[in-house]
């Protein structure tokens, strides 16, 4: 007899009404917790899902688990197969040009409506965010400068004035995170985004479209190179055991 898994507090109704309320908040926690192992790469490329497994985990049913998936899946993260279930999707290096590629198309139409609709105000809050975020550069944090880069580019992209390009963006940038972090990492150029932020900022006070766009187009697009060896990066992290960190970092000092 198969397991039964005991719902939480959350899944069990207390009163009439309460249910469907209570059976969304369980689809979204479950989509949170495994987007958040896609994000970071805790699968591997074209591994199964295991939906029993992963009900397990969460503590949850498996209808809540299921709608997350077919969730994911719609998103990218994940393939599914009829009669073999999902996978997790990964990226290969044109997964990964084509969606810095998009990434670049999103952000450059966001840019150009926002110095249409801006108003004064946002673009002043902009201003205020990035002078207290590109000091925190500085610590050379990959962690930290992936995140404040994040937040600039979706900041910026607010300033359009359409939730749903802040939404495309934001879900761009999950996918691409992993292999980001590792680029971040392995090939540190932060004070070139510094520079670039402030130019953005420059090009949006003044509202100038081809400016803008421009440099924008620049600071996203990978060249094929860059997006190989960040994916290779990435890919040695979710491959080899994090004993063998020390080791690679040494072995890139002595080749240094």
């Amino acid at each position: 007899m198969p397991k039964t898994v005991k719902a939480t507090t959350a899944e069990t109704p207390a009163k009439a009404g309460a249910a469907p309320r209570r059976a969304a908040d369980s689809a979204e926690r479950a989509y949170k917790a495994i987007r958040q192992q896609l994000v970071e790469f805790k699968m591997r490329p074209a591994e199964r899902i295991n939906e029993v497994h992963l009900a397990q985990m969460l503590d949850l049913s498996r209808t809540p688990v299921r709608e997350a998936l077919n969730r994911l899946a719609s998103e990218g993260f994940l393939v599914f197969t009829p009669n073999r279930g999902f996978r997790f999707r990964g990226l290969d290096i044109d997964d990964l040009l084509d969606l810095f590629e998009v990434r670049a198309i999103i952000e450059t139409g966001a840019f150009v409506l926002a110095c249409e609709r801006a108003d004064e105000t946002g673009i002043a809050r902009l201003q205020r965010f990035w002078e207290d975020a590109h000091v925190r550069y500085e610590k050379r944090d990959a962690d930290e400068i992936l995140e404040l880069d994040e937040a600039f580019h979706v900041k910026l992209a607010e300033l359009a004035n359409n939730p749903e390009i802040v939404r495309q963006l934001i879900g761009i940038n999950a996918r691409i995170r992993f292999v980001r972090r590792a680029q971040i990492e392995n090939a540190p150029q932060h004070w070139s985004l510094v520079d670039d932020h402030t130019r953005i900022l420059e090009a949006i006070t003044r509202r100038d479209v081809e400016g803008g766009t421009d440099i924008l187009r620049r600071h996203i697009l990978l060249t094929f190179a860059e997006a190989r060896t960040a994916l290779k990066e990435a890919l040695l992290k979710v491959f080899l055991p994090d004993t063998d960190a020390p080791r690679r970092r040494r072995a890139r000092a002595q080749r240094a």
